[in-house]
């Protein structure tokens, strides 16, 4: 008992911590879904951007929980510049993973293509023309007429042009 004598103030913020960030992760949460469900997006690529944003928060919090319990804000910086210059050195090599992580993300958010879309990819020495099979967080399934299946990354499909061709069965005309 006599713990909580000494840090009530501490245990009272870290309460108040802890639910605010389960009501933000329940708030962002729905927000996701409901804008998920307007743009028609698929559950499993919904559920894959809300686990990349309980991430998040759950990180601020447990920064919130440090600085909270008295560790001294110049030593949280110093800690924080340092693992991420190491993670950064290390995941140097591994850029690509994190660019198709991001591009993910805006392709979640900002997508101008759906599955079943035929695109093509205007690449110089590769050149796509293809269905879109599935979207995951790294990269693309495609396939193209003959039944190939192609895995193409996230990233590129932000740094190439690409034209999406409407499918002959959905090809109708359009009125305003």
């Amino acid at each position: 008992m006599n713990f909580f004598s000494h840090f009530t103030k501490e245990v009272i913020e870290t309460g108040i911590l802890i639910v605010i960030t389960l009501f933000l992760r329940i708030i962002l949460a729905r927000f996701i879904r409901r804008y998920a469900k307007i743009y028609s997006i698929m559950e499993s690529r919904t559920n894959l951007v809300i686990k990349y944003i309980y991430i998040l928060i759950t990180i601020i919090m447990i920064i919130g929980i440090i600085i909270i319990w008295g560790v001294q804000k110049k030593d949280i910086l110093l800690t924080i510049s340092s693992v991420t210059t190491v993670v950064g050195v290390a995941m140097f090599a591994q850029w690509s993973i994190l660019s198709n992580i991001t591009s993910g993300i805006i392709l979640f958010f900002f997508f101008p293509f759906r599955i079943g879309d035929i695109i093509k990819v205007h690449d110089k020495d590769f050149p796509i023309q293809a269905e879109i099979e599935d979207i995951k967080a790294f990269h693309i399934y495609l396939k193209n007429d003959k039944g190939e299946r192609i895995t193409y990354p996230n990233n590129l499909l932000l740094q190439k042009g690409i034209s999406i061709i409407i499918p002959k069965q959905n090809n109708t005309e359009f009125t305003d």
